[in-house]
């Protein structure tokens, strides 16, 4: 990838504590994400993770922005098209040219002036909030900047069933303080990151749906992880909910988020997402909430949830699935990413 956007630093500055790794919950991303790495901007936090929405899902959503947008670039060319040549005979008027809009004050009323008036604020006022504010939304959507746009992205990417998402920290980033080494600022960010990698969030909503007022999207560095993906420079499961971010000490780092119980049980909360919308993805939604029927009322049978009541669920779950033409093994490890029967 010949995109660079990351300013390195000195090796004197990443090195300071080559022997000691930072306090966790930081440590040090893959290897394989490194040509990844040198693409981001070192004063931003990203989020990258895979979105398992299926493509028609993902198409839908993306459809009405792109609709929006087509209808908005129309009503600004239909406005330029109309008051052109009105502001063009008001300028030609200023330098000297009398025509239709030439106010001879002199000789007019002020019943005549005030309307007159008043008529040509409104007009350079909207015309004003147009340009300054509304233009730019076309604009960013097709052309973008240094981050890319949700065209560009589309374009080279397109719609996959799955597919990197990349967020990029707003503002916020920059008045938090150091991560790393002060505690208070280190918990903020926590709560943070919590929030923005919530299994809830990223299983309910699509990519192009997750940015809010503390995250965008970074349409380049979306582009970029799929092209590494597609050139088989990194497996897709590399950027599987991965969080980083540049510290002048340590370099890039990562936050490792499966510490303890809370990150087991989200990690089993995804699988059960991603098993559900892989399901509804092929029209057998039906079959999901049979399984957890199944798994619930096993568990809820007197004597607890047995070995053997566990291997009597398994077997139940996959004659139900094989009577709708699915092997349920094979189906889970391709929508979940692993082997193994994972009860909801």
């Amino acid at each position: 990838m010949a995109r660079q956007r990351g300013q390195g630093k000195s090796s004197s500055t990443t090195t300071k504590k080559k022997n000691a790794g930072p306090p966790a919950p930081f440590k040090k991303p893959p290897e394989v994400l490194q040509p990844f790495l040198e693409t981001l901007d070192e004063k931003c936090v990203y989020i990258t993770h895979i979105d398992s929405h299926p493509r028609d899902f993902k198409q839908k959503i993306f459809f009405v922005p792109t609709l929006m947008n087509i209808a908005l670039t129309a009503a600004l060319l239909y406005r330029i098209w109309y008051i052109g040549p009105y502001y063009l005979r008001i300028f030609v008027s200023v330098l000297g040219y009398p025509n239709e809009t030439t106010m001879v004050v002199d000789e007019m009323e002020w019943n005549e002036i005030i309307p007159e008036v008043a008529v040509r604020a409104f007009n350079f006022m909207l015309d004003f909030l147009l340009f300054v504010f509304v233009w730019s939304w076309p604009f960013d959507f097709v052309i973008g900047g240094e981050h890319g746009s949700p065209i560009m992205w589309r374009w080279h990417v397109g719609f996959r069933d799955r597919e990197v998402v990349v967020r990029r920290s707003r503002k916020w980033v920059e008045a938090a303080g150091d991560f790393v080494n002060d505690e208070g600022a280190r918990s903020l960010f926590m709560s943070r990151i919590g929030m923005a990698t919530s299994p809830m969030l990223i299983n309910e909503k699509t990519g192009y749906l997750l940015m809010t007022a503390d995250w965008d999207l970074d349409w380049a560095a979306m582009v970029d992880a799929n092209d590494m993906v597609d050139e088989k420079m990194a497996a897709i499961e590399a950027f599987k909910l991965v969080v980083l971010l540049f510290h002048e000490e340590y370099g890039w780092l990562c936050v490792d988020t499966k510490t303890g119980e809370n990150g087991e049980e989200d990690e089993r909360r995804r699988q059960v997402f991603a098993f559900r919308d892989a399901l509804a993805a092929v029209g057998k939604e039906a079959l999901f909430y049979r399984w957890i029927e199944i798994v619930q009322f096993e568990t809820s049978r007197p004597g607890g949830f047995t070995p053997d009541k566990q291997e009597k669920a398994a077997q139940e779950i996959r004659d139900l699935f094989s009577k709708e033409g699915i092997n349920f093994d094979e189906f889970w490890k391709e929508s979940v990413g692993q082997e193994g029967l994972a009860t909801p």
